[in-house]
């Protein structure tokens, strides 16, 4: 039997799986604390060993993501906020980062003092159409260049001043990537280089910079960040489902909500996004969460008025526990019942702010009245007992109150097995395993 590991370094758990690369199967699967702490490579070793353990197997290629230390911090700068600003934040967004932070038009000395305090891995240099302005692009390219910025910057703005640009960035020393732009004409959104150039510049700055190993074998065994590779999963499992689908995913800090929907005439006519629309999107809650973020789920629960006064005042001593122990795991059904009420909280208001566009800047939103397949992931699902797991994904389905129009006949399914990770660091590489291991999803 060929094997593979695929491996996820997390926050707080690192998770190794073991898949059949000739027929796609889940061969073994183990988990270990994330030794952040110390070194990763150490509870990377200790999942990736627990995996292979019995199984005999040699020369064992190893797929690893990584969203340890923060996972890709980015910061976009553009040209007009509503609209190439706005495309260069979807963009980030689909390629896995956390967007710290977005600045539009000529950056001056505050706009630099912010762009600095949000401690981005790398900025997306954004701008006009090609062919369109040029002046706004090459401006900000000066300013950081005479501000002597050492964070990454990938340039995705007016190809007809790329070169300018980059050689005026690469004169002062400051490490730069150029890539298509993101918005070649108005309404069109083109992701792909852009995606494609964030990717390099996470594995060679990012992972190496954030000193989570002392030597350089773990940057040259990370693949993507882990948002990027469960995207790239989710777009394969929409053609292998074939059909609209939305994944939500509940973590410790943030809930992140995925969605692939099939372009039809939303995509033109007068409605059209300016910025362009990504019909493959991801959206990052970072004040939604199960453990560092949980008391930020109660308070976006009221200002949804999903909860009440009552059960606020529940709520409220027990997200902040969480918050402070974020290894704490309940021992009994009351704390499990908790647990599943803010997952349930945390996964609506995410799925809520997704579909109004929130998230993207989208003034129409995403219609996901066609969706057929909802995916609940995250540990508190993964690992969830009876009926809780059901009752997560069955309050998003049953959410009439929050403005958006709901599923109308999608099955919920829980990635209790995490292939979604796994199966986007192995489609480009292994197709045949990452397809049946999405089809084991799928039952």
């Amino acid at each position: 039997m060929r094997v593979a590991v695929c491996a996820d370094v997390g926050s707080t758990f690192t998770k190794a799986l073991v898949v059949d690369l000739d027929g796609g199967g889940l061969v073994a699967s183990a988990s270990a604390r994330t030794s952040v702490d110390t070194d990763v490579l150490h509870g990377l070793e200790a999942a990736v060993g627990s995996a292979l353990a019995g199984l005999g197997a040699r020369d064992v290629p190893w797929l690893v993501c990584s969203s340890a230390g923060g996972g890709l911090r980015l910061a976009v700068v553009g040209y007009e906020p509503l609209v190439t600003a706005q495309a260069g934040r979807r963009v980030g967004l689909s390629a896995g980062a956390n967007v710290v932070h977005v600045a539009a038009g000529r950056l001056g000395r505050g706009e630099l003092t912010a762009l600095r305090a949000a401690r981005a891995d790398v900025v997306l240099l954004v701008g006009g159409t090609d062919g369109g302005d040029a002046e706004t692009l090459l401006h900000n390219a000066t300013r950081l260049a005479r501000a002597r910025f050492r964070v990454p910057v990938v340039v995705a703005g007016n190809g007809d001043v790329r070169d300018e640009v980059r050689g005026l960035l690469a004169a002062a020393g400051v490490p730069v990537t150029v890539a298509d732009n993101v918005l070649p004409r108005i309404g069109v959104l083109a992701p792909a280089s852009a995606r494609e150039a964030i990717r390099q510049v996470f594995l060679r700055h990012v992972i190496g910079g954030k000193r989570l190993s002392r030597g350089r074998r773990f940057a040259g065994l990370v693949r993507a960040a882990t948002p990027d590779a469960v995207l790239t999963g989710v777009e394969a499992l929409a053609e292998v489902a074939g059909g609209d689908l939305v994944v939500v995913d509940v973590g410790g800090a943030t809930t992140d909500v995925y969605s692939v929907l099939t372009p039809d005439e939303r995509a033109s006519g007068p409605g059209r996004e300016v910025a362009g629309s990504l019909w493959r999107a991801r959206t990052v809650e970072g004040d939604l969460g199960m453990r560092w973020s949980a008391p930020g789920v109660v308070r976006a629960a009221v200002e949804e008025r999903l909860v009440g006064p009552a059960e606020r005042d529940e709520l409220a001593p027990a997200a902040a526990r969480r918050a402070t122990d974020p290894g704490f795991l309940p021992a009994d059904a009351a704390g499990r019942a908790v647990d599943a009420r803010i997952a349930a909280l945390a996964a609506t208001v995410a799925v809520r702010r997704h579909a109004r566009g929130v998230g993207t800047g989208e003034r129409s939103g995403r219609d996901l009245r066609d969706v057929r397949l909802l995916v609940g992931s995250g540990g508190v699902l993964r690992h969830a007992r009876d009926n809780e797991a059901t009752g997560v994904l069955d309050a998003v389905l049953t959410d009439h109150a929050g403005g958006w129009a709901v599923p109308r006949a999608a099955r919920p399914v829980v990635d209790v097995d995490y292939v979604l990770a796994a199966a986007g660091l192995l489609v480009g590489e292994y197709p045949v395993a990452a397809r049946g291991l999405l089809r084991s999803l799928l039952g």
